[in-house]
This record gives structure tokens, C-alpha cells and sequence, in this order.
């Protein structure tokens, strides 16, 4: 099956895809602040550039998002190229368990939180321990 759309609207489309300062990352960052948490966003000197860091609570945060990071309960992969995204998606999955892994190792907190979770109508900031 073919794209719909013409390989230069793909391009277009895809262009437009955020890696930082996503709808979900902002309305995140803006509870942390409000609970009084200060903390760097998208810092290259953080292995992994984690979304959010907090230094003195050694912590790092990653906002997942259920396609890119492969959520088992949302993910849909595209019936178009079906085997160039289950390997980026994939690469995705085993670079996150990578990234973990290295802060474990550094005795740091990894918080990663799901789209679908900040998306949900029970999202309870108060559920997620930082201090």
C-alpha cells in the first residue's frame, strides 16, 4: 500500500514533529513548577538529553510518547513501511533501556512517564515522588 500523500507533503508533515516543548512536556514542566521543583529541560550535558533534570533531587525525567517509545496499549504501526518503523521504534525501546540502565548505574532516580498517563483524566501529580 502506498502513502497518500506525496513524499514532499510526508516530508512536510513530518518536519513538524517536535522533539522538545511538546503540548504534554509543557503541561508537565508546569506542574513541577508549581509544586516548587526547579529543574533544566532537554540539557545535552545529560547523557540521553533526558526531557527534564533535577540536579539536586538526582533525578532525570522522560516524557514518552506512546508511538515513538512503543507503548504497548497505543501504538499503532503504520501499514506503510511496516518494517522500517517497528525497527525505529525498536531502536527507540532499546536506546531508552540503554539510558536507564547508565542511570542506574549512577545511582539516579529515572522517572519516565507515558503520554497517555499525562493525557488521562486521572493524572495525579501527587502520585510521583521526587523528594
Amino acid at each position: 500500500m502506498s502513502d497518500i500523500v506525496s513524499k514532499k507533503k510526508r516530508s512536510e508533515i513530518m518536519s513538524r514533529i517536535k522533539n522538545k516543548d511538546s503540548k504534554i512536556e509543557i503541561l508537565f514542566r508546569k506542574e513541577l513548577w508549581k509544586n516548587g521543583f526547579r529543574y533544566r529541560k532537554n540539557s545535552v550535558k545529560y547523557f540521553g538529553k533526558p526531557d527534564m533534570v533535577l540536579s539536586k533531587q538526582k533525578t532525570v525525567i522522560f516524557i514518552d510518547s506512546c508511538f515513538w517509545h512503543g507503548c504497548k496499549k497505543h501504538c499503532r504501526i503504520p501499514s506503510v513501511r511496516k518494517k522500517y518503523w517497528t525497527e525505529k521504534i525498536e531502536r527507540n525501546k532499546k536506546r531508552d533501556k540503554e539510558v536507564s540502565k547508565y542511570y542506574k548505574k549512577q545511582n539516579w532516580r529515572i522517572v519516565r512517564v507515558w503520554e497517555h498517563y499525562l493525557k488521562s483524566k486521572t493524572f495525579n501529580f501527587d502520585l510521583l515522588k521526587f523528594r
